[in-house]
């Protein structure tokens, strides 16, 4: 399985708190962002991992190649309007099996990925699993409601209150790119959106339940995703 990360972000809110490195290489407990990603991707047994950073981010491919040798990287430098784009400019990148999907900003214990991919895996059926976390500190979660199967029938709006958010990756079957016109002629200016097309269109996707996962999108978040690192991942 080949593993997808999406780290095309700007980072302005990091930005404007005075943070000058690209959001992937933002710190957090002394590692940058895209480490503690790329930590899990090692630990979880993948090796093949393709990128798309922003055009104006500079160092990230430099960082990965030097600090990651027993990974095998490809990169797509593009600046996209959004992180649905982002995915689609990584489609020709990702072959024709289930891939692993991740957002550049989601810290989360070390275990945790490799467990999840064990759930996917039992879930041969399903075109998508997204994993799912109860802790929501997020000021803007996609919210997920599923069915006592596990099969997601709300997304966003429709599922607010459901107790459960997505936690920043997820596996896929490439079929899903079926509906990538369909999405752009919809105008849908976001992953989430395009989630919520693919439920809405019948697609097959099932929630897998993880434990705590931290959003890293504004400076506070920094400090919260850092007490969870010292903290052993357990508060």
């Amino acid at each position: 399985m080949k593993a997808a990360i999406i780290a095309a972000g700007q980072g302005e809110r990091l930005q404007r708190a005075g943070y000058t490195q690209p959001k992937p290489l933002v710190p957090v407990g002394g590692t940058p962002l895209i480490d503690h990603v790329l930590a899990n991707v090692a630990a979880a047994g993948l090796r093949e991992v393709a990128c798309i950073v922003n055009e104006e981010s500079h160092g990230i491919e430099e960082h990965c190649r030097a600090a990651w040798p027993g990974l095998e990287f490809r990169f797509v430098r593009r600046t996209t309007p959004s992180s649905m784009e982002s995915l689609f400019t990584l489609r020709p990148l990702l072959g024709a099996s289930r891939f692993l999907l991740l957002t550049v900003d989601a810290i989360f214990a070390p275990a945790v990925l490799r467990d999840f991919l064990t759930a996917a895996a039992a879930l041969p059926d399903a075109q998508g699993v997204l994993a799912v976390t109860a802790f929501v500190e997020d000021e803007k979660p996609l919210w997920v409601r599923a069915d006592v199967r596990g099969r997601i029938t709300g997304l966003g709006d429709a599922a607010r209150g459901s107790g459960l958010v997505t936690a920043g990756f997820y596996v896929f079957d490439p079929v899903i790119f079926a509906e990538i016109e369909a999405a752009r002629a919809a105008g849908f200016s976001a992953l989430r959106h395009f989630l919520a097309h693919l439920v809405a269109r019948g697609y097959r996707l099932h929630a897998a339940a993880v434990p705590k996962t931290v959003d890293v999108d504004r400076p506070e978040d920094i400090a919260t995703a850092e007490a969870f690192v010292a903290a052993g991942y357990s508060r």
